[in-house]
């Protein structure tokens, strides 16, 4: 399956992303990757250096004739979204991705690609190791941890950076150039309960929610995709309410920032209600079968005996907990005015888990207008301390400011039509690139993010297109040497 990829078309950019599918490199685990991308650097003789959080920035001088073009900064992520289907028996933190051709495009067997930010790294390193293009100096920034705090763009120091243009490569649709993103914050709740007996005359069953796609928690929040967490919580509440049941534990959706795709929970039920509630599931199953049939074709709601638990979250917290969860906005909250088909603001109940007296519960919240994200993320806030949940928001990072005169835009709008024949659409991303910080840093900076077609990021069917890969080679190279001059 290797030699498949390294046999793709460009063969340089598929030979550094085929590297990185064999080092493990999730969020905050990226002690390998820094390693491995530092070494590179320094094989090549360009100078290397690794800054005290963990990014990696090599700068390669321009070549000859390029002198007096701008500085041109490459940016990628290294870190992945570790996501898996249930029955994937995947290590992260040890295995490497089981990548392969399917037909027009790479995917993995039973995990995330990596191709969200794979792609732009390995296009870095393609322009780092060849010595037959043209371009002024270069400065390759590989930051961590962007998939779960962006805390190596928010920690990247100023002065270190010379260049002038950013080219983030961290975009998702080959032929649109981004020109602004959303903002984000992330809002943890918490419940304390008390531990209650096992009432008598229970039965125990595992409550499952399986079989949804996920996805990209600002990309595809508009997609009308099915959220685990809700349509559990939705399980779970009409189940009390029909048949007295109690809550012994909850884990549900597994990242921050993922539609979460699973969610399971033990629950009693009175003996004497087994057949009706077994019944109760089946007829869950087939009402939320039908809500999400275009978006959802394989969502199954089923239901399983299992060993008694030791103890039941009281029932008070039960109840506040199921109410506000019931309640907390969830999906798109506001569509942009200005562009009524992009998401302004929307947030997403991400993670919802039990352990230690505690239900904690993650959600994080978008929006390309910072005001809007916290008055969004106050207000899903509001709804959980109103049922006496403990909340605090941290993490928050700014939106990017769209500069619709941006030089480097123009340049990049006449490049694409020179070689593809059309003007490529410009667009701003419901999504947290790291541009709207770094542009915080150097705020001298003219920033553009564009990269491949992937679909499904941030899930295991995430995958990449391969012909829109050689046309994003082909873009940057000649972005490249159209640089604009000092």
């Amino acid at each position: 399956m290797s030699q498949e990829i390294l046999n793709l078309e460009p063969k340089l950019i598929w030979k550094h992303f085929y590297s990185l599918t064999q080092i493990p490199r999730p969020s905050k685990k990226e002690g390998k990757i820094i390693d491995f991308v530092k070494k590179f650097g320094e094989d090549l003789g360009l100078e290397t250096m690794v800054d005290a959080i963990g990014n990696v920035i090599i700068k390669k001088p321009a070549t000859a004739g390029m002198e007096d073009r701008k500085g041109i900064i490459l940016q990628g992520h290294l870190d992945m979204v570790p996501q898996k289907n249930s029955d994937t028996n995947h290590d992260f933190e040890k295995d490497p991705i089981d990548a392969y051709v399917d037909g027009d495009w790479v995917t993995a067997k039973g995990t995330t690609l990596g191709s969200d930010n794979g792609m732009g790294v390995a296009a870095a390193m393609a322009v780092l190791e060849s010595d037959n293009l043209k371009h002024g100096p270069i400065e390759a920034l590989f930051t961590i941890d962007e998939e779960t705090g962006m805390t190596g763009a928010e920690n990247l120091q100023p002065g270190v950076l010379d260049g002038e243009i950013l080219l983030n490569m961290d975009s998702e649709d080959e032929g649109e150039l981004y020109i602004g993103c959303a903002g984000g914050v992330d809002t943890n709740v918490k419940f304390t309960y008390q531990e209650e007996d096992v009432p008598t005359g229970m039965v125990s069953f595992k409550v499952c929610v399986t079989g949804l796609k996920g996805g990209h928690s600002g990309l595809d929040i508009h997609l009308g995709k099915g959220n685990a967490c809700l349509i559990l919580n939705e399980v779970l509440k009409d189940s009390k309410n029909k048949f007295e049941s109690r809550l012994a534990s909850i884990d549900a959706g597994s990242l921050r920032n993922a539609i979460p795709r699973e969610a399971f929970a033990n629950i009693m039920i009175p003996a004497n209600n087994e057949d009706d509630f077994l019944e109760f599931i089946k007829s869950s199953h087939n009402s939320f079968a039908a809500k999400f049939s275009a978006t959802e074709p394989s969502l199954k709601i089923s239901a399983s005996k299992c060993n008694m638990p030791a103890f039941v979250i009281d029932a008070t917290t039960e109840a506040n907990f199921y109410d506000a969860v019931a309640a907390c906005p969830n999906g798109v909250i506001a569509f942009d005015k200005n562009m009524p088909e992009v998401v302004e603001t929307s947030s997403n109940l991400a993670i919802i888990k039990s352990m230690d007296n505690t239900i904690e519960i993650a959600i994080l919240t978008r929006s390309a207008a910072d005001a809007e994200r916290d008055k969004a993320a106050a207000a899903i806030a509001d709804v959980f301390k109103n049922k006496g949940a403990q909340t605090a928001h941290h993490g928050a990072y700014p939106g990017w400011k769209p500069n619709v005169n941006s030089p480097i835009l123009a340049t990049m709008k006449e490049v694409y039509n020179q070689h593809f024949g059309k003007v490529p659409e410009v667009k701003v991303i419901h999504a947290g690139l790291e541009c709207g910080i770094l542009g915080a840093i150097y705020t001298n900076w003219d920033m553009i993010s564009f990269g491949p077609t992937i679909r499904f990021p941030h899930s295991p069917d995430e995958k990449v297109n391969i012909e829109t890969v050689g046309k994003f080679w082909e873009y940057l190279v000649a972005t490249l040497e159209h640089a604009p001059q000092n």
